[in-house]
């Protein structure tokens, strides 16, 4: 008798032990999709191994084979199981999260087998190597990761590239074809053709593949070389379950195919540059090719009406050197990363502001579709004209966003021609004197400005989140590739290390000063983070269930490396018609963390609240 161990898409660990009938016995292989009946519903289930033994008794048989060939290999299957370790999935969930979205249905596709070639490759010479490539200059690191592409195709192993976002996916395609020329395979989710894309890459027709977070799962069977450019981005951490982050798949990956793994960045996260300082990946540094900007900190507590929250505050020496710009028929951005008119709307009488009725947010107003509008879950609504609790007629308009600063600018500068850009796309720079712009501009390095000033940074650099200077540090540095000429940071915290680094040129500064900072706080990348998050409709039985597991997890944690910090409401606590607690663990080993967690997670069971797990969140 033979015995299939199947793993399904579902929150729940297996693998189920299933009888292969007779006549499916010589089609079926570990890696096969099947059709089974689990907890009396017609399931897709995927063979993760083949048995001739069993300790369960009264086992259901196999429905059916799906397709003719398995759609995973040995290696996917080794990955995806290491995955669902890490991040607290079950292995079919992480399974589905490898596979495009027109495998999860159970409905056949047809390939051909795999090449011999490829097939027999020996893996036994093929050394795990890892590289951080610090590129000051921007995209001086493009003409290194050809040379790598073009060695590991002529060694007849693939090559994964992965990007932040599909306007780099196809930007790097571009890159790529400039310098070699082999076929390429475009893989993300949502494209319409990716199903088509992933059996090109099943069946050995193409040997790369660019592509989003998504693509680390390529079904090569034998990579070679994985570059994650831009590694420090926050795009390549998923949203939903799992909450993987490619970088780190791609380090499980390397480790099983013995594969070459390059991060590239000029702002390499926190996490990597440590590795490279300690020596346990390869570091090269590639300058600035071009001098640096003038960088001039002005500091903006000194200003008199600094204070008035309704106005956009451009210091005397940003506008001077704006007029001075636009004299030498120079190029000028403007970054505030707020999009709107006025970011914050209340009544003057009784002080109650205007927030999403499904979220915990306040309404921002967009002067020209003059509406009231939620940026999280899209809710939108006339202004009122009297206040809805008070019945005063005194609504105040306050805080600043893109809107107003360019309102602020075509008062100053009438005579000048000035656009916003607050969404992916492009923009012609030739017709336009003043650019005001949020963090989207950065994924446009081809720009280049005579002037950058930066009007708002104390609000990235204020929000509650240890991450907070790493992150606009990131944001600066991206903004330091638009321009060789000079930046204007207006501040109220002039003698932070993020931006002094800027100012004297020293990266480093900045990178010293915050692991010194995180290691004293015994923080990432010196200790991992956990998340418990909850939510559902109830706020008071969201709030208890939290109290109860942290409760639970204190009484029962008896792992040293495992610490139940704190039970709370997250930032922002409500979103979307749904209330969220969150329960923080910090752990040495985020194994021994998952084990924990599963183990004390699987008794919970309600039905109006979703528990979710995220390892390492950003």
């Amino acid at each position: 008798m033979l015995y299939a161990k199947v793993v399904v898409g579902l929150p729940i660990d297996g693998p189920f032990d299933y009888i292969v009938p007779a006549d499916l016995q010589e089609k079926i292989k570990v890696g096969s999709r099947v059709k089974i009946d689990f907890h009396n519903q017609k399931r897709l289930g995927y063979v993760v191994g083949l048995s001739s033994k069993t300790k369960i008794r009264k086992l259901k048989s196999i429905i059916s084979v799906i397709d003719d060939v398995p759609i995973l290999d040995r290696n996917i299957l080794l990955l995806t199981k290491e995955l669902a370790s890490y991040y607290c999935c079950s292995w079919g969930e992480a399974i589905e999260t490898a596979l495009p979205e027109q495998l999860r249905r159970p409905k056949p596709i047809s390939f051909k087998l795999w090449s011999y070639e490829r097939e027999v490759h020996s893996r036994e010479t093929d050394k795990t190597e890892f590289i951080l490539l610090h590129d000051l200059d921007g995209l001086r690191r493009w003409d290194i990761y050809a040379q790598h592409i073009k060695t590991t195709l002529e060694d007849n192993r693939s090559v994964i590239v992965l990007l932040p976002d599909t306007y780099s996916v196809l930007r790097a395609q571009e890159l790529i074809k400039m310098r070699l020329d082999s076929p390429i395979a475009i893989l993300y989710r949502q494209r319409r053709k990716e199903l088509e894309e992933w059996i090109r890459v099943r069946c050995g027709d193409v040997s790369i593949a660019i592509g989003t977070r998504s693509a680390i799962f390529a079904p090569f069977r034998d990579v070679g070389l994985i570059i994650i450019d831009e590694e420090q981005s926050q795009s390549y951490k998923q949203d939903q379950l799992p909450h993987y982050n490619a970088r780190d798949v791609a380090w499980m990956r390397a480790n099983i195919d013995r594969t070459k793994v390059i991060f590239g960045s000029a702002c390499p996260s926190l996490e990597t540059f440590y590795l490279a300082k300690q020596s346990k990946i390869k570091y090269i540094l590639i300058p600035r090719k071009l001098s640096y900007p003038q960088v001039r900190i002005i500091d903006m507590k000194s200003l008199i009406g600094f204070k008035r929250q309704n106005s956009v505050v451009i210091s005397k020496y940003l506008e001077g050197s704006i007029a001075q710009t636009l004299n030498s028929k120079g190029r000028i951005l403007l970054f505030i990363n707020r999009r709107g008119f006025a970011t914050f709307v209340f009544c003057q009488h009784c002080k109650t502001p205007l927030k999403c009725p499904r979220c915990s947010v306040n309404l921002i107003y967009h002067f020209k579709q003059r509406i009231l509008n939620c940026h999280y879950c899209g809710f939108k609504i006339q202004p009122p004209q009297i206040c809805p609790q008070c019945n005063s007629g005194y609504i105040k308009y306050s805080g600043a966003g893109t809107e107003k600063t360019e309102s602020e600018l075509s008062r100053l500068f009438p005579q000048s021609c000035i656009a916003r850009f607050e969404q992916n796309g492009s923009i012609d720079i030739k017709s336009i004197d003043i650019i005001i712009a949020t963090q989207s501009i950065i994924r446009h390095p081809v720009y280049n400005f005579d002037l950058i000033g930066v009007i708002s940074i104390d609000n990235s650099l204020n929000r509650i989140d240890f991450r907070a200077a790493e992150k606009t540090f990131d944001l600066l540095m991206g903004l330091l590739r638009l321009s060789d000429k000079k930046i204007v940071i207006q501040t109220t915290m002039p003698q932070h290390y993020c931006l002094q680094a800027l100012a004297t040129q020293d990266i480093n500064k900045f990178y010293d000063e915050e692991l010194n900072q995180r290691a004293q706080l015994d923080f990432p990348p010196y200790r991992h983070f956990c998340l418990v998050k909850l939510r559902g409709k109830n706020e008071i039985r969201v709030r208890q269930t939290s109290q109860k597991i942290f409760n639970k997890f204190k009484r029962y944690n008896r792992d040293k490396t495992v610490e139940i910090i704190s039970c709370n409401p997250m930032q922002p606590y409500r979103l979307r018609g749904n209330f969220y607690w969150q329960i923080l663990i910090k752990t040495a080993s985020p194994l021994r963390a998952t084990k924990f967690l599963k183990k004390h997670l699987k008794k919970f069971s309600y039905s109006d609240i979703i528990i979710t797990v995220d390892m390492d969140p950003l």
